[in-house]
């Protein structure tokens, strides 16, 4: 089963601990044998998620958006990116040089073209910004592949 992830970044602690626990739930549904998780690796949700797959003994793809993507990202998260990407059984490339909008969501589109399911670390809220959550989540459900929201119940982005 190949999983991939989309998902709000810079979420306030406790909602942080919150989605941490339901990712790792959610992950050990799938027999680790046949477990691959697909993620683009970006700080919070998309790296819990691999962190997740990795630790129940699945796979991890990883797709980059743009070439220039690792340096567009918190210099905190280098060390935890290229700790995942290192362990990837399988690296995509979008072909795009510069981490913008565009090539965030173009990495989405590849993430959403090579699962059977995508968990979405979503509030239901629309994107604040072009290839936000809401955009993958749309486009995920426009094609038509599956989309499993997890948000912790009361839980707030700001």
């Amino acid at each position: 089963m190949r999983i991939g992830i989309t998902g709000h970044r810079g979420l306030p602690d406790e909602v942080e601990q919150r989605v941490r626990q339901e990712l790792a739930e959610a992950v050990k549904a799938y027999p680790p044998d046949e477990l691959v998780g697909v993620s683009c690796i970006a700080d919070g949700p998309d790296a819990w998620f691999a962190r997740s797959v990795l630790d129940r003994g699945g796979r991890v793809e990883v797709v980059i958006p743009a070439a220039e993507y690792r340096n567009s990202l918190p210099g905190w998260h280098h060390v935890t990116y290229d700790e995942i990407l290192d362990r990837a059984s399988d690296v995509h490339h979008t072909g795009l040089d510069e981490p913008t909008s565009q090539a965030h969501m173009a990495g989405s589109e590849l993430l959403v073209g090579l699962v059977d399911e995508v968990l979405a670390v979503w509030d239901g809220q629309p994107a604040r910004g072009y290839g936000g959550t809401a955009d993958v989540v749309a486009y995920a459900q426009r094609i038509g592949v599956p989309v499993r929201v997890l948000w912790p119940e009361g839980a707030t982005r700001d």
